[in-house]
């Protein structure tokens, strides 16, 4: 367990494989471990950003992602009318221009731009099937 950070985001995905290769592409996440289960279904994932770690899976059939639960939820949609992160993620990159570029290359949906405040430089996302994630740069 020395090899794991204090904390671990655990995030359910509708096709964890290809959460995992999108946010490989997207954010620059790198794998550190795929299990697929029957029928290609991810049992666990584990990627690292910096020092820092997530984990993945695909907890059903029956999981649906934000996104997909806003599209059939008002209540949901109705959540995320702001652009602010909704039990999301912060991960510090050491240049957020750059990342933020790469991010809306991939088909990240934007929720704000590239912005300064006193804590640093950062700007909000969702991925592809709705997780919200922050990304700060350090001042």
């Amino acid at each position: 367990m020395d090899r794991y950070p204090a904390v671990i985001p655990m995030i359910a995905y509708e096709n964890g494989p290809a959460a995992m290769d999108w946010l490989s592409r997207a954010f620059g996440f790198r794998e550190r471990a795929r299990m697929l289960g029957e029928n290609g279904r991810l049992s666990h994932g584990e990627m690292e950003a910096g020092d820092g770690m997530i984990m993945l899976a695909t907890p059903s059939p029956h999981y649906h992602g934000p996104k997909h639960h806003r599209e059939e939820c008002e209540q949901a949609r109705r959540w995320s009318e702001v652009p602010y992160i909704i039990d999301g993620v912060l991960v510090y990159v050491e240049d957020v221009d750059a990342h933020f570029q790469r991010a809306k290359a991939e088909g990240a949906t934007m929720l704000s731009p590239v912005e300064e405040g006193q804590e640093g430089k950062r700007y909000r996302a969702e991925d592809l099937e709705g997780h919200r994630w922050m990304f700060m740069q350090k001042t």
